[in-house]
């Protein structure tokens, strides 16, 4: 495998966080909808974070380096009531903007920087939004 297809060390943590973080929020947003049912925004959001993690198993795949386990599935926080867990929501998504602000400085290459920002903007301009929308109306 020549260079231009080999990630360094900072590029595959880089991907490997992305990969634990979006496991966490599928598995938190899946866990929601376990407990309080097929709640929106949970339901339409969880889909978009399974697409997430397959955007970024095909990093891995590419690169053919082994993606971590999700150790998040059964692992997440649970939550009293639907509020809550949208409050919480917020600030995930939050989190994981900053986190991907941060990823970013990590590589030059166009896939793995297309797959970050596209990824960036889902979180930062709509599920952001709609768990704020869910606050915002007490559920």
């Amino acid at each position: 495998m020549n260079a231009s297809h080999t990630l360094d060390d900072a590029e595959r943590r880089a991907l490997e966080e992305a990969l634990d973080d979006e496991y966490k929020s599928h598995a938190t947003y899946d866990q929601v909808i376990r407990d309080f049912g097929p709640e929106r925004p949970f339901i339409n959001i969880v889909e978009a974070e399974a697409r997430h993690i397959s955007a970024l198993l095909g990093l891995f795949d590419k690169y053919a380096i082994a993606a971590p386990a999700d150790r998040w599935t059964g692992n997440v926080a649970r939550y009293a009531t639907l509020t809550e867990a949208c409050i919480d929501s917020v600030q995930g998504e939050i989190d994981n903007v900053a986190l991907y602000d941060r990823l970013l400085q990590s590589t030059a290459r166009a896939d793995v920087l297309g797959v970050f920002q596209a990824l960036q903007a889902a979180s930062q301009d709509r599920h952001l939004p709609a768990f704020q929308r869910c606050v915002a109306r007490g559920r």
